[in-house]
């Protein structure tokens, strides 16, 4: 066994519990779009919302003056009154009112289911890791690593459903939202794709059997993993 497979495995597993941490972030919060009515009149009240895999949120705030750029109701940082209500995803009924057109509903249940198995892939491979620690448990490395990168490529699908379903809501007529940005949870869902998916690739291969250095060594050769 290579002396160094250890100290690999604990590097790699340390990388990967920051995008673990990130993933959870991403899908608890409710800051992957923000979303901006057309602003008519100054000096008056507008409402902007944010949302992510579970609510909407949204945020009257005062309008003043702004420059030849800015079209928009925010940002969404500034003070106002701030309301928000769960998306009902799984019950039968109304969409909520974000979702005007019906297909939405359709997109952020698809991004939440999604990012639940993401989350079930980490919170399995993590326990495969912890058991591997025990002394001759380093097999559980390898469903470890598959487990972590199947998490990396579903976050990433739900990233994409919910990329989708923000430039549909943009682009329907039956929508007062006419600017949308991507925001924190949003950049941290990609983080933990980046993160889990290298890491769990790193981890197959730190978990893989040392291969022949010579030409005259072979598989039976090798030195034996303890």
């Amino acid at each position: 066994m290579d002396e160094n497979k250890p100290l690999k495995v604990r590097l790699t597993f340390s990388v990967i519990l920051v995008g673990v941490s990130l993933l959870f972030a991403a899908v608890v919060t409710d800051h992957w779009a923000v979303l901006s009515p057309k602003v008519e009149t100054y000096n008056a009240t507008c409402e902007a919302a944010h949302f992510g895999l579970w609510r909407l949120c949204t945020k009257r705030i005062f309008v003043q003056e702004q420059g030849p750029k800015e079209k928009g109701c925010g940002p969404i940082s500034l003070p106002g009154e701030h309301n928000c209500s769960y998306f009902k995803h799984f019950t039968p009924g109304q969409s909520s009112e974000i979702f005007e057109v019906t297909t939405q509903k359709e997109y952020s249940i698809s991004a939440a289911a999604i990012a639940i198995f993401s989350v079930g892939f980490a919170i399995i491979g993590t326990i495969c890791v912890l058991l591997s620690f025990r002394k001759k448990r380093d097999y559980l490395l390898k469903p470890a690593s598959m487990f972590y990168t199947f998490a990396g490529l579903c976050i990433i699908i739900s990233v994409e459903v919910m990329r989708q379903s923000v430039k549909r809501m943009i682009d329907s007529k039956d929508t007062v939202w006419i600017e949308y940005s991507y925001s924190w949870s949003f950049a941290c869902a990609c983080s933990s794709f980046v993160l889990l998916f290298i890491c769990g690739i790193a981890l197959l291969l730190i978990a893989l059997p040392r291969f022949p250095q010579n030409p005259w060594e072979t598989c039976m050769d090798a030195e034996p993993e303890h």
